[in-house]
């Protein structure tokens, strides 16, 4: 039986590490990785590599290197973020006891603010549009002067829809007293990011979004915006996250964010061509598609959202596998129980629709072949779930 030729259309749960980052990782994967906190010459060597990662990331962000944070990745950046933002401003004004969040955030935010509620705070979804984007009249009501935090995602992870309108959102969220944090972490490497033009106080990414290293996030907080940690202990990070730095995932974070950054343009061109002529292809042979997450300020170049009518989408998926395809359910299993996607939910699709959406997500791998292999195989197996 030949080998199936494999397809990675899932890019935006982790993409393949890029070879800049595992040489940035090399020397301290293979020789002596000391404690960065240890005052000999090893653990200086390990301070150096972490403090140089921390000024390339600011320089190529545009933000001020005392500014970062280091985590394990994006769902303790936005826990610290959320938690400790929340807290913290609690703490300078007692009133101020909301957190809000919009319907489309992913779990890492809405679990946090809901978690939250344990200790006196309101958590408050904001609802959101067909494209996954806060209404207005839901921002308005978090900008009472209870709020806290308001945390709005940059991209969507499971559409790509873009919110363009988080700095006026930021700005009439500040106005009234509240921290801003928008989750960047589908974002960040894929569009250009600027944390200062975007207005907000705190914003999260990780490095295995962009061909970095699982292990290593970043939480951005602006200068003189106060956190409380989740962590202590040893006092790194500035007393803002305990814990001994993880070096080479720091080191191949920083490779890999200059590398996509170095490309961005040219790579985003090139991979919004071919999520374009993938949707076109399925239109072309596949009946009944609809694309998902097309707001005002567009899509990542790397997200295709489609919903296949009449078809159980974890069934297709399955079939999808087994011709060597990885892509992902427009759904979350919890427990071995599939679970139709709240942020779909969310965006007004019937729950039937949501059970029949799958999303495809490209990447610095995706070749032109593996899209036409992709098309090659969709048509014949959503006929043969639709038959089924």
């Amino acid at each position: 039986m030949p080998a199936l030729r494999t397809v990675y259309a899932d890019h935006h749960a982790t993409t393949p590490l890029r070879p800049e980052a595992l040489e940035a990782m090399r020397p301290w994967l293979a020789g002596l990785a000391a404690n960065a906190s240890s005052l000999h010459a090893p653990g200086r060597a390990a301070r150096a590599a972490v403090e140089g990662a921390r000024e390339r990331i600011a320089t190529l962000l545009g933000v001020r290197s005392e500014e970062l944070v280091f985590t394990s990745g994006g769902t303790e950046s936005d826990a610290l973020a959320v938690c400790g933002g929340a807290r913290a401003a609690r703490d300078g004004e007692p009133l101020r006891t909301r957190v809000a969040y919009s319907a489309a955030e992913h779990a890492a935010v809405r679990e946090a603010a809901r978690s939250l509620r344990r200790e006196g705070f309101e958590p408050l979804e904001l609802p959101v549009d067909g494209a996954g984007l806060p209404r207005q009249d839901g921002l308005a009501a978090a900008n009472d002067g209870r709020t806290a935090l308001l945390s709005l995602i940059l991209a969507g992870n499971e559409t790509g829809a873009r919110n363009g309108a988080i700095a006026a959102s930021a700005a009439a969220a500040r106005a009234a007293g509240a921290l801003v944090h928008t989750d960047a972490v589908q974002a960040v490497g894929k569009v250009p990011v600027r944390p200062s033009e975007l207005g907000v106080d705190l914003l999260s990414f990780t490095g295995h979004k962009l061909g970095g290293p699982k292990g290593a996030g970043v939480l951005w907080v602006r200068r003189g915006v106060r956190l409380s940690p989740l962590f202590t202990g040893g006092g790194q990070e500035r007393g803002r996250r305990g814990g001994t730095e993880n070096v080479a995932a720091i080191a191949g974070l920083a490779a890999a964010l200059e590398t996509a950054l170095s490309r961005l343009e040219e790579e985003g061109r090139r991979l919004a061509v071919l999520r374009d002529s993938f949707e076109e292809g399925l239109r072309e042979r596949v009946p009944g598609v609809r694309v998902n997450g097309l707001g005002p300020a567009g899509r990542l170049p790397t997200a295709s959202s489609v919903t296949f009518e009449g078809i159980d989408g974890e069934t297709l998926l399955v079939a999808l596998d087994l011709e060597g395809v990885a892509a992902s359910s427009g759904s979350a299993c919890s427990s071995g129980t599939p679970a139709p996607s709240r942020v779909l939910l969310a965006c007004g699709l019937p729950e039937a629709e949501v059970r029949s959406t799958l999303r495809f997500s490209f990447g610095w791998t995706t070749t032109e072949e593996e899209v036409e292999r992709l098309l090659e195989v969709l048509p014949r197996l959503v006929a043969r779930v639709r038959a089924a």
